[in-house]
């Protein structure tokens, strides 16, 4: 694994390139099936801990944690010490977690084991660092393979979903859970083996104090959405929370500007260039991260009791979250050639504007099964492209040195979004009189809410995009 591979050059690179993508494919479909594979048995998992339904919310919220505080330090020991030592380390942690998933006895070691699965999250912008540069800085090529790995991810969520679903009348939860864990194990053989090691060009340490105070101040916001949803709005304690959080990040901004090797680099981060790619990634985090649970209960309400939704099964649902992963995989493939006839930021800002008109249909339009489809294809298409193309662009704009920081970066400040999001959209389905006593449903005025924030912050996106493309020249 120390042996470091030498660069190819000319002829080779394309060669060269497809044989490390298709290994990193194999890395993708890992990451697929921890996306997809435990989402059809969230209610056997919570029968098999003895919780309710409910309880399963902390899982999402206590990974988007870890994964939030995770990705900055980790893509910035990518930059210091190889991407591909790095991306062996947080998939060994991930390994080593998801075993631990499936012989977890309680809740709580349940959720310590599923929170520490968020070192998944850095799997990509590793990759996309480790293509970008050895393929020496080329952006056309780096495009053309994150396109292929989210497309690879978004099938294999399919595949996964779907196998799961199949197999769980079948098997015992133990042994249902322990099929993740051989699939991450795998992927540690075929890094090892399979992906080259290209040497760092930066040097220095890590800034531990730093992550310190970064961490501190996401775990303070955090804490307190999560406490926001628990006590509600009119409770001192989520606030007191999230001031500390936001306070926390005026030493931690005094901190990077001083440190010669920062762990976030903030001069970097919001360059002319930079700063766009990363405001899209957050603003996006808010439909990607943040709509899918809205959207499912949606559906599954019944509109006999209710008045509104449109009374599917389990298996209703997840024909709309197979065409929408479909429609992902459709938007992160095209997303190159689109790019490469009207540009990169044009292509983010077309994707932007494509969540928007699929999330804001659904305010006039969501009566029916066949209109629901409808936008969620078309925001999917919208999504895919954006998650392929954000940390192919935000590599492009940075410095050598610091392309696993921005595209690390891109994931981080995604999380950051889809958490904000969901507590928000969480206060909006307990809105409005609160739940349903009798059928406990959510009324339709917080899912009208949800839809007009997804699709807000994307036109925001969408908007920056367009205006700083228009001033650069063609």
């Amino acid at each position: 694994m120390t042996a470091t591979a030498p660069m190819p050059t000319g002829s080779n690179i394309r060669g060269d390139l497809a044989k490390i993508v298709g290994f990193l494919v194999c890395v993708e479909i890992a990451s697929g099936v921890l996306q997809g594979y435990y989402t059809p048995i969230f209610t056997d998992i919570a029968r098999h801990l003895a919780i309710h339904d409910a309880d399963v919310n902390w899982f999402e919220a206590s990974q988007l944690m870890v994964s939030a505080i995770l990705v900055p330090v980790l893509a910035k020991a990518g930059d210091l010490y190889g991407h591909k030592k790095v991306l062996v380390f947080a998939t060994i942690a991930t390994a080593a977690a998801t075993w631990a998933v499936a012989f977890a006895p309680t809740f709580a070691t349940f959720l310590v084991a599923w929170s520490l699965q968020g070192f998944y999250v850095v799997w990509l912008p590793l990759e996309v660092a480790i293509v970008h540069r050895r393929t020496s800085g080329d952006e056309r090529r780096t495009r053309w393979a994150a396109g292929v790995l989210v497309a690879a991810l978004e099938a294999s969520v399919i595949v996964a979903a779907l196998t799961s679903g199949a197999l769980a009348d079948t098997m015992g939860m133990t042994t249902l859970l322990l099929l993740p864990a051989v699939v991450v194990t795998l992927a540690i053989v075929v890094i090892w083996f399979g992906v080259p090691d290209v040497p760092p060009v930066e040097t220095g340490r890590l800034d531990w104090l730093g992550f310190g105070l970064l961490a501190a101040g996401l775990g303070a916001i955090m804490a307190g959405l999560m406490v926001l949803r628990l006590t509600g709005v009119a409770n001192l304690w989520p606030w007191a929370l999230l001031a500390l959080g936001v306070a926390l990040f005026v030493p931690f901004t005094r901190v990077e500007l001083a440190s010669p090797a920062p762990l976030v680099d903030l001069r970097v981060f919001f360059a002319p260039g930079q700063w766009p790619v990363q405001l899209t990634a957050t603003l996006f985090g808010a439909s990607v991260l943040g709509a899918q649970i809205p959207l499912s209960t949606f559906a599954r309400t019944d509109p006999n009791v209710a008045g509104y939704g449109l009374g599917v099964s389990a298996s209703g649902v997840s024909i709309i979250i197979g065409l929408y992963v479909l429609s992902l995989a459709v938007g992160a493939l095209t997303m190159p050639l689109i790019a490469r006839r009207i540009g990169t930021l044009w292509s983010l800002a077309l994707g932007a504007g494509l969540v928007t008109v699929g999330y804001l249909l659904f305010l006039p339009f969501h009566g029916t099964y066949l209109q629901t489809l409808t936008n969620m294809v078309i925001a999917g298409i919208g999504s895919g492209s954006l998650v392929a193309a954000l940390p192919a662009a935000a590599a492009a704009a940075a410095p050598s040195t610091h392309t696993g920081f921005v595209t690390g970066m891109t994931n981080t400040v995604k999380t950051i979004g889809g958490s904000v999001a969901s507590a928000i959209y969480g206060l909006a389905l307990l809105s409005t009189g609160s739940l349903d006593t009798a059928a406990g449903h959510a009324p339709l005025s917080g899912y009208l809410v949800v839809w007009t924030i997804c699709g807000a912050t994307a036109l925001v996106a969408a908007v920056i995009l367009a205006r700083l493309a228009s001033r650069r020249r063609p």
